[in-house]
């Protein structure tokens, strides 16, 4: 799971990438309008974890990971004749975007369109990948058309349907709107997946914010399928999260900060790839993995191991709010609580799952 932070030029994207990673990479203006790709593997907050490793006392205790990319170079013109080179390469890898946008003014950091303005910002990117998929739609097409035009009745069954949804695409991105709007069948999602559209990716907008707290939908309109709006104050969380816990809380005190946004943005971030977590339990473990929503037992245990998916039998399942209830396993056991599932079981949010499997 690899998110790209992107933003324009004195947004703020590396301050932000270091409140939730607690990087300490130097911002500012020495830095916009370069290529460069700085990245960090941060663990989702989840208290549930820390509850059952409280409950089990294991060796070791693993989070769920998000991998965060910070990835310079993003300005108005980038997509002129389609995005190229290790640049493109670099955006077509994540998997979702969080985008940074500034509602700060600060005069020693100078907007690069003189003023603050989160509509716009936000706007100027969304319409950069807007056209780079433009171009990728486009070139498409012709082949398409030129397959059918020399093969004619003999050209492969698949040419003309993608190229019926090439022409969806095409219109749907003339009325300026991105892919992600559209609800895509897995066939259809199968058939795209090599060209690293832009705007089929989900994304988080964090408006950055100053030293005030802000209700960001007083600054932004952001109204999209697969896409989260949230608002940071990226300078103070950058410098929380550079700082020990008892000074972190001294700190918040005197700001008046009750709870840490840079947590929920992870959060949000490891929600908006439509994964959910499911936890393996022991002495000599506690782990959260990550897997799809809708995923099924067996692909659940293929995410712990291959094997197991292929040796896959039942599944024994807990429910976490079950167990923290009971308040030990043993006792769950006596309520009727611990079910075995089959194949067909569709993993929940939460389930703590024991695979059994054959050799």
């Amino acid at each position: 799971m690899r998110l790209g932070i992107i933003g324009l030029p004195n947004s703020g994207k590396t301050t932000i990438f270091n409140a939730l990673t607690g990087q300490n990479l130097p911002t500012g203006a020495a830095t916009s309008g370069q290529f460069e790709v700085h990245t960090a593997v941060v663990n989702v907050p989840d208290p549930r974890v820390d509850k059952l490793s409280a409950m089990y006392n294991p060796r070791k205790t693993i989070y769920a990971t998000v991998t965060y990319a910070d990835i310079g170079g993003l300005d108005k013109g980038i997509s002129e004749g389609g995005l190229k080179g290790q640049f493109r390469n670099e955006l077509a890898q994540v998997d979702g975007f969080v985008h940074v946008v500034r509602a700060f003014e600060d005069d020693t950091v100078p907007h690069p369109y003189i003023t603050v303005d989160p509509q716009r910002d936000v706007e100027i990117l969304d319409g950069e990948f807007l056209l780079a998929d433009m171009v990728i739609v486009e070139k498409r097409l012709e082949r398409l058309q030129a397959d059918l035009r020399i093969r004619g009745k003999n050209v492969d069954k698949a040419v003309p349907v993608e190229l019926e949804l090439m022409e969806q695409f095409k219109a749907h991105l003339e009325n300026e709107r991105p892919l992600r709007e559209l609800d895509l069948t897995d066939d259809q999602l199968k058939m795209i997946r090599g060209y690293g559209f832009m705007t089929l990716k989900p994304v988080l907008v964090v408006v950055n914010l100053g030293d005030e707290p802000k209700d960001v939908r007083d600054l932004l309109i952001y109204d999209h399928p697969h896409t989260s709006l949230v608002g940071l104050q990226g300078k103070i969380e950058a410098e929380l999260a550079q700082l020990d816990p008892a000074d972190a809380a001294v700190f918040m005190e005197e700001y008046g900060i009750t709870e840490l946004s840079a947590a929920k943005v992870i959060r949000l971030s490891y929600e908006l790839l439509n994964i959910q977590s499911f936890f393996t339990v022991g002495e000599d473990e506690v782990r959260a993995w990550s897997v799809a929503i809708g995923a099924t037992a067996p692909e659940a245990a293929g995410v712990i191991h291959s094997d197991l998916q292929k040796g896959f039998i039942r599944a024994e399942v807990m429910k976490y709010d079950d167990l923290i209830a009971a308040g030990s396993e043993a006792a769950l056991k006596t309520t009727g609580r611990l079910r075995l599932e089959g194949r067909e079981y569709v993993v929940q949010d939460g389930d703590i799952v024991h695979i059994r499997h054959a050799m």
